[in-house]
């Protein structure tokens, strides 16, 4: 009776935070998206976008950024080529949001969730900035790889990053790992 507890505690803790982060950052992109006669994407998503183009300046590469006019996504122009789109999907967030819930789900003391979530959160950014530029790299590189690379490549490094943080939260800093060996 005891597993069951846990396990119907566990799904209500994610659960609950799921939805409320979801609910917030829906009602946060229908606050600042605009699909009328002029798109306009939500400042998260602009800010992804600077990032990756400010990061693949760093690297070398001719890089820009323009509001797509008949869609919500940024256009990521390489060396003179539009070679990729960043959407609401391509930020992080919605990521964030399921890693978040885990980790509060799994609860560890105060410090070490927010701690845990917050470097957790920043390291999924960094990551998927840099995974967006490597992806659109090889866009421009290997054009004819891009349905590879999009549905199955590189979900898989931004998915396997945070498993790797929920492994690492669930071994290191839960509760649940503390009741085991306590």
């Amino acid at each position: 009776m005891q597993k069951n507890k846990a396990i119907i505690v566990f799904l209500i803790k994610f659960f609950a935070t799921y939805f409320i982060l979801f609910g917030a950052y829906s009602f946060y992109l229908n606050k600042t998206q605009q699909r009328t006669d002029v798109f306009v994407c939500s400042p998260v998503t602009t800010s992804i976008a600077y990032h990756v183009r400010n990061t693949a300046r760093m690297l070398g590469y001719e890089a820009e950024i323009e509001q797509h006019t008949e869609e919500l996504s940024i256009k990521f122009i390489l060396n003179g080529n539009y070679v990729s789109r960043i959407i609401e999907g391509c930020n992080s967030v919605s990521i964030i949001i399921l890693f978040l819930s885990f980790i509060i789900a799994f609860s560890g003391n105060f410090i070490n969730t927010l701690l845990f979530g917050l470097f957790g959160s920043v390291l999924i950014y960094i990551v998927n900035i840099l995974r967006i530029i490597a992806l659109s790299i090889l866009y421009y590189k290997y054009p004819e790889y891009q349905t590879i690379l999009h549905d199955l490549l590189f979900p898989s490094i931004i998915y396997g990053l945070t498993f790797v943080l929920w492994v690492t939260w669930v071994k290191f800093f839960s509760n649940l790992n503390k009741s085991k060996n306590g």
